[in-house]
């Protein structure tokens, strides 16, 4: 690929997106956690040196755009690569050239991957020896969770920082910008359009710094040059109503959280009015229906498990029969939810076992836990003392752990006594009860299994 920073031309057929992607940092978009001062990819970029990473975000957040930074930074020479596109065939000729680079010139390679977790483990394996050998600095680029779609042994040479959704304001940002520059964007238009109407081409970007330039392209093709934009360009534009969005997006999100509160606070005529108001100015009902699932893990839980089965069933009619049926659907799923038992118990317990593991060491798993596949694993004791449930008293083997011995007399799920919830409970404390009195309980004071 040819360096975007070796010339200062602008070339005008390529999209204006392409055409405004920053420069500098000071021209990059949001993510101020991780390029704000003294921030670590600033320092990176600040330092002029920095190490092989991965960036993990939605897409048009900037990934590719900070790697191309970086690289400019180090006068690095800069290879990219599309997992969807490309093979081992490619990843060897990419190795090939940053080797020629390096001998030629004594300058560095930055290998830009974009959507590495295509790539399969034997297509991921084949960085790791170039990585090791500094043959280039690898930047990977994923819009999926990296801990289950990359190698432990990439993720374990390669730091990954996680890129945020750009705000409205990052993206009325990056428009306003491209209006006011002359030489790469429209500011040679004069094109007059309100804050307010900028704010709903940023709301329904949605998060996409690209796509929110696209559409101030399509809106310049639009209106001729000094001419004022209007309401009913937006909406051909963007193909729906925009007359319940306000100027930061402020009005949506206080109505999609008035809609959650609603539910949470079993309300079924709230959650459908707040529903009706969303629709009514254009939101997107599956957007309304992935609440819905949320809340049904956050807010109901295990006090009525049934609510995440009809929030999936409403998201599948919507996708079979329409919206209008569809919506009817989803407001079947909203009301039930409403009136259903609430519970935050699994989510607060799934929140602190997730803070609990990511600031503890991590913890042997107990000898009688191990599988023991090998005469060497049986002879280490891996399974030794395990009792199988199937084979005690209520199918319960009483006394018996089942965590790390750091955590052994811990508890995180502590059910409430709504819905199936008090159930449980009183089904955890007859357990509870069993290991109390079993005399085969398992101690773990002091024991370091």
């Amino acid at each position: 690929m040819d360096d975007l920073f070796a010339s200062d031309d602008v070339n005008l057929m390529q999209p204006l997106a392409a055409r405004m992607r920053p420069k500098t940092l000071d021209e990059y978009v949001g993510q101020e956690h991780l390029v704000g001062e003294g921030k670590p990819l600033r320092k990176m970029v600040e330092r002029r040196q920095g190490h092989s990473f991965i960036l993990w975000g939605p897409p048009g957040v900037g990934k590719t755009t900070f790697a191309q930074l970086f690289a400019h930074s180090l006068d690095a020479k800069f290879i990219e690569l599309s997992a969807v596109m490309s093979g081992v065939k490619d990843i060897r000729a990419a190795v090939d050239d940053a080797k020629q680079w390096r001998l030629m010139t004594q300058k560095s390679t930055l290998l830009f991957v974009d959507e590495v977790h295509r790539f399969n483990k034997s297509q991921q394996d084949a960085f790791l020896p170039y990585i090791e050998d500094g043959t280039f600095l690898f930047v990977g680029a994923t819009t999926e969770n990296p801990a289950f779609e990359l190698n432990s042994a990439l993720l374990s040479r390669a730091r990954v920082y996680r890129l945020q959704t750009p705000t409205v304001d990052d993206l009325l940002s990056a428009m306003k910008h491209a209006l006011n520059d002359c030489r790469r964007g429209l500011g040679d238009r004069k094109i007059q359009i309100k804050d307010e109407q900028l704010a709903i081409l940023a709301q329904a970007a949605d998060g996409d710094v690209r796509r929110s330039l696209n559409f101030l392209e399509i809106l310049a093709d639009f209106v001729e040059d000094g001419e004022a934009v209007t309401n009913a360009q937006l909406e051909d534009i963007l193909g729906g109503s925009i007359r319940r969005y306000d100027k930061g997006g402020d009005v949506f999100y206080d109505q999609i959280s008035a809609f959650h509160k609603s539910v949470r606070g079993s309300s079924p005529d709230g959650a459908l009015y707040w529903m009706a108001r969303m629709l009514d100015g254009g939101c997107d009902p599956l957007y309304i229906a992935r609440r819905l699932l949320a809340i049904a893990s956050e807010d109901i839980g295990n006090a009525d498990p049934r609510a995440l089965q009809i929030g999936l069933n409403a998201w599948d009619i919507f996708e079979r029969v329409g919206p209008y049926e569809g919506n009817r659907a989803i407001a079947q799923a909203a009301v039930y939810m409403a009136c259903a038992p609430k519970s935050n118990a699994l989510y607060k317990a799934f929140n602190q076992m997730m803070s609990d593991v990511k600031n503890q060491p991590s913890l042997e798993v107990p000898n009688h836990l191990r599988n023991a596949p090998t005469s060497l694993a049986k002879d280490m004791g891996h399974g030794e003392g395990y009792r199988y449930a199937h084979n005690e008293p209520n199918a319960y083997a009483a006394g018996e752990s089942y965590l790390p011995a750091g955590l052994a007399n811990e508890r995180y799920y502590i059910p409430t006594d709504r819905g199936l919830e008090k159930k449980i409970a009183e089904k955890l404390a007859w357990l509870e009860e069993q290991d109390l009195h079993s005399p085969q309980k398992r101690y773990h004071e002091g024991e370091n299994w």
